[in-house]
């Protein structure tokens, strides 16, 4: 059986992305374990590791075009996804979308979604089983 076992994300400037990514990683319960001008990775107990490296080639990522869409983060409560988001404005990362209702998706969807310097998106969002709503 396969699992997913790591992330690796290429960025521009190494220790400028962990700068800006670990509030939102701290968080998400993630703890830095390691920090360097050639890579940094953290980790989370019973979760893949998430490592940054850096990039062949400058420029940033371009959302839509072939590749990394966005990563979601599951949080456990509307309140959460405000409380992430917030964190992560305040590091410097850009709105793409205030939180919010996605009723396409769920009646209970809730998520926000942010961009760091490099053009990479997340999402952080809340979305409780149906019996939970």
């Amino acid at each position: 059986m396969a699992t997913f076992d790591h992330l690796g994300i290429s960025v521009h400037d190494v220790p400028a992305a962990s700068a800006q990514f670990n509030p939102i990683f701290e968080a998400l319960g993630y703890l830095r374990a390691y920090d360097a001008e050639d890579h940094a990775y953290w980790r989370k107990d019973g979760e893949p590791e998430i490592l940054f490296y850096p990039a062949r080639e400058a420029g940033a990522h371009v959302h839509g075009r072939v590749g990394w869409q966005h990563l979601a983060f599951a949080v456990d409560s509307r309140a959460e996804v405000d409380r992430v988001h917030d964190i992560a404005l305040a590091a410097g990362w850009a709105e793409v979308r205030a939180p919010k209702e996605y009723p396409r998706f769920t009646q209970r969807y809730y998520a926000g979604f942010i961009e760091d310097d490099n053009g990479i998106r997340l999402e952080i969002m809340h979305n409780p089983p149906r019996d939970a709503a």
